[in-house]
């Protein structure tokens, strides 16, 4: 069984793709799999925030939006919704929104309002975080589905910036990755390279290369958490500059890389 994030070379023209997450449920279709099932849930369980933040933005409250997005997992992740993914087009984040977007205009919804409460706990979710996340984005007059994207863009950049820290706090430079992550994309760190090196008993130059290392890894391990989520290398690239464009356009809520990960 594959590891979030762990790529394997089978000799693909581009190997970094080989076993992603999203690849394998594809290429498992409406089999039995127990690969294609496992990688599913570890993609729900990661990406879960962006679809919650989406039904409580419809007028759902939180009692009901979290009872929405377990029961809508469970259907998910029972395979009922997979039978609708399209191996050549299929980016995770779509096909996510708009399954979510047919489970809530199904006959459940209007016939099982009353009945709810004894909710099914499929995934674990961090109810109190995503409450106060939501509560503090900026308001927005933003379509649902424009404010989905820019949440899934946020959700991207933390989970690559979590992955690095993790290497960094394994190779024991934990303060080294605290000290320069505000370069990751240029964001200033109120600090000067000199003052810096001086702090960190470096030179100006090896922090300035210390810090395009930095910027160079978090770039190929945000391809990487890309990658789970589209279904063909091609798409990588194009995922990615969307979510430049996200970030550019000061759409991305939460980009900030420092925010704790989910």
């Amino acid at each position: 069984m594959m590891e979030q994030g762990t790529v394997h070379d089978r000799g693909d023209a581009n190997p970094t793709f080989s076993t992603t997450h999203w690849s394998v449920v594809l290429e498992a279709g409406r089999g039995d799999s127990p690969e294609a099932a496992q990688a599913l849930e570890r993609l729900c369980a990661a990406y879960w925030y962006p679809l919650y933040a989406y039904i409580r933005r419809q007028g759902h409250g939180p009692d009901d939006a979290q009872d929405l997005v377990q029961e809508f997992f469970a259907r998910f992740l029972e395979k009922g919704y997979l039978r609708y993914a399209d191996r050549n087009r299929g980016r995770f984040r779509s096909f996510l929104l708009t399954s979510l977007k047919n489970f809530l205009i199904n006959d459940w919804l209007k016939e099982n309002r009353e009945k709810r409460g004894g909710r099914r706990q499929i995934l674990s979710l961090d109810e109190v975080m995503a409450e106060s996340r939501l509560a503090g984005e900026p308001a927005t007059e933003q379509p649902p589905d424009a404010l989905y994207d820019r949440r899934w863009a946020a959700v991207l950049l933390e989970r690559a910036m979590a992955r690095l820290r993790e290497e960094f706090e394994k190779s024991g430079k934990r303060e080294l990755f605290d000290r320069l992550k505000g370069f990751v994309w240029g964001e200033k760190s109120g600090l000067s390279f000199a003052v810096m090196a001086e702090e960190l008993g470096m030179t100006e130059g090896a922090v300035k290369v210390a810090v395009h290392r930095l910027r160079q890894r978090y770039g190929e391990v945000l391809r990487r958490e890309i990658a789970q989520t589209v279904a063909t290398p091609a798409e990588v690239d194009e995922e990615l500059r969307y979510l430049v464009s996200i970030i550019r356009n000061g759409l991305a809520f939460g980009c900030n890389p420092h925010r704790k990960s989910l």
